[in-house]
């Protein structure tokens, strides 16, 4: 296991959209005929990706589910990845996401991202028809084969609808030179602890369960990797010091304070939350495209509430 170690607060952006000025097509009047969108904003990723930086998050992982890249054409995830890749500009590590129905695909766009300067890929299976061990073996082996940068898997059963198992994870790990790194967002914790188990602490691997961050940290993980620092990056930045220092009182209290905020834009889905979040705090990145939709006003206001409270 060789290759890029990443460490601490791993900030994923939204994909910010543009709207339609009036008189364009999809007009003042999109929302009415299927949420037409004006693309990719990419001065706002780049303020976004900006924010993030300057906040001390230690990398940057555009192009996840939270940044709507199931929601996004060839081209706009092109966009996307070369925009949020100049942002960072080698400031800190740019791990992007990299998920495709297709095998082909998720090697395009691997292939893409290497030559647009990330410093890692995040790659999602997706299954139409169920995917077995042997399958999803063969799809990662393939992106891993077609690139030289480090490979993180990600196993997120609830978008993906495929289930990795620590086991399939580890094999791949020791079989797979460039496979380096796991991201574990099943919701599960006995899996971290099982990854930990299996390869005696040496295999880094990543929370991307909001609600299980400081249960993760305690199982031993790298890292979070989370939208949370759009939001709250002070709290999350202040979760991780903690852990760090050992310091588990104060972690413990950090934790329960930003508990409500992770919760509930988990709750509500991530790009319709994180977006509503970053517009009460000043910078519009558009609306989540459909069949996602804006927060209601309710939510919006219970939101501002919560942020308000965890600082």
């Amino acid at each position: 296991m060789t290759g890029l170690a990443l460490e601490g607060i791993i900030a994923y952006p939204v994909t910010p959209f543009a709207a339609f000025a009036p008189g364009e097509a999809g007009g003042e009047h999109g929302s009415e005929h299927g949420g037409d969108d004006g693309g990719v904003d990419t001065d706002a990723l780049t303020a976004l990706v900006d924010r993030l930086i300057a906040a001390g998050c230690h990398a940057i992982a555009p192009l996840g589910s939270t940044g709507e890249s199931a929601y996004l054409d060839d081209q706009e995830w092109y966009t996307a990845a070369e925009a949020a890749l100049a942002a960072v500009a080698g400031r800190v590590p740019a791990v992007v996401g990299v998920a495709d129905l297709t095998t082909r695909g998720a090697v395009r766009r691997a292939r893409f991202a290497e030559r647009a300067g990330a410093d890692a890929v995040m790659v999602l299976p997706q299954a139409y028809w169920k995917l077995d061990e042997r399958e999803v073996a063969g799809h990662f082996t393939a992106v891993a084969d077609a690139v030289t940068v480090p490979v993180m898997l990600y196993n997120n059963p609830a978008t993906s609808g495929v289930d990795l198992s620590p086991e399939l994870m580890v094999s791949l790990v020791e079989r797979v030179e460039n496979i380096t790194m796991v991201k574990e967002s099943s919701g599960d914790v006995r899996r971290m602890h099982r990854l930990n188990r299996l390869t005696d602490g040496a295999l880094p691997f990543y929370n991307g369960s909001n609600p299980l961050a400081l249960a993760a940290f305690s199982a031993g993980a790298a890292g979070w990797c989370t939208a949370a620092p759009c939001l709250i990056p002070g709290p999350v930045l202040e979760l991780h010091r903690a852990v760090r220092a050992g310091e588990w009182d104060l972690a413990l209290e950090v934790f329960q304070r930003q508990l409500p905020v992770l919760e509930f834009i988990l709750g509500g889905g991530l790009p319709t939350t994180v977006k509503a979040g970053l517009a009460l705090l000043g910078l519009d990145v558009g609306e989540p495209r459909r069949p996602l939709l804006p927060l209601d006003r309710a939510g919006t206001a219970r939101l501002a509430e919560l942020l308000a409270a965890a600082g």
